[in-house]
């Protein structure tokens, strides 16, 4: 007879809940997150599991990939799209455990991507380089502010971030105010040069790759924004439709209608904020390049105003992606803006 497990993380422990064929509650237990207490617990079930259900919280990467490793089948849960009877009087782990593996069993249990293993340090390194790009940003800012608000001097970013330590003591007669002015070109020097050096790095390693030289032949999407798609689609066979990957990518509208009225709105978020990010860059930049793309924008802003038309444009991209992707052809503006 087969068994489905479910596991419920949390921070500090899990709960492990196993059921048979016939809904039977084989096993339930809380351990500790480590590894080798959870292959102990699922030892003497070993060849009977046909599947693991794990919910997909912030810190499932060592438990998915040490049951992985050990042979067990793993399945990521996606939270934000899995309900329960809304009646129920009382849920806890253990509760939300069995109903993890009931679900896998009953075959209709949401899941996520296992994104791989060797890849996964690459991606988050690249997401780890736009945070630093971030708080570059939100440093250049805080200058320019306290430029103008100081000594009514207007600069733009690039020239903030050439500004080197002397200009401070130059620009800023009051000693607090130098220091302030230091501390934040020091910040906008490290956090650049940070960022150069990861991309540096991934660069070595990504740049050969098919799939990159595919991403980057749209007219302007450079090396990060290539990468960006890259590393955070993984593998495009994933998605059954562009219109999938666009509402992964955060392009689509979410909303509910009826009898054509607007009824209320999905969530939002769910999708990759990095690559909705990526693709309303890509909309920004290839309107500078690229007469059909800047003619597809003119109009639908005529029509609505400058930010859905950017998110329509962003939405006929990601899906240009998924077919180039798909067929591996280089970009061909005539296919996409007919």
């Amino acid at each position: 007879m087969q068994l489905y497990a479910g596991i419920d993380l949390h921070s500090s422990n899990n709960y492990l809940g196993i059921i048979d064929t016939n809904d039977k509650r084989v096993f339930s237990k809380r351990l500790p997150n480590c590894i080798k207490a959870i292959s102990m617990a699922l030892k003497p079930f070993r060849k009977k599991i046909s599947g693991i259900a794990v919910e997909s919280t912030y810190n499932w990467y060592w438990l998915v990939d040490g049951l992985q490793d050990k042979g067990y089948k793993m399945h990521l849960a996606n939270p934000s799209a899995i309900q329960q009877y809304e009646g129920l009087k009382h849920t806890d782990d253990k509760w939300d455990s069995f109903w993890l593996a009931h679900m896998l069993k009953l075959g209709i249990l949401p899941q996520g991507y296992i994104y791989p293993k060797k890849q996964r340090p690459m991606r988050d390194l690249m997401r780890r380089r736009l945070r630093y790009v971030s708080q570059r940003t939100s440093h250049v800012l805080s200058l320019q502010s306290m430029l103008n608000r100081h000594l009514a001097m207007q600069l733009n970013s690039n020239d903030i971030k050439k500004l080197k330590l002397t200009d401070a003591d130059k620009l800023f007669k009051d000693p607090f105010s130098t220091s302030a002015a230091k501390h934040s070109i020091s910040a906008i020097s490290f956090l650049d040069a940070t960022a150069k050096k990861i991309e540096k790095q991934i660069m070595a390693s990504a740049k050969l790759k098919k799939n990159f030289q595919v991403i980057t032949s749209m007219p302007g999407v450079g090396h990060i924004l290539g990468l960006t798609v890259m590393l955070e689609a993984d593998d495009f066979s994933r998605f059954e439709s562009p219109g999938n990957y666009a509402s992964y990518c955060r392009c689509v509208k979410s909303e509910r209608t009826s009898n054509k009225k607007k009824k209320g709105e999905g969530n939002r978020k769910n999708g990759n904020k990095y690559l909705a990010w990526a693709y309303v860059e890509a909309a920004h930049l290839i309107i500078r390049f690229c007469p059909e793309a800047n003619a597809f924008y003119q109009q639908k802003k005529a029509k609505t105003n400058g930010a859905i038309a950017t998110k329509a444009l962003a939405n006929k991209l990601a899906r240009a992606t998924f077919c180039m992707m798909s067929d591996q052809t280089m970009f061909d503006v005539k296919k996409i803006f007919r």
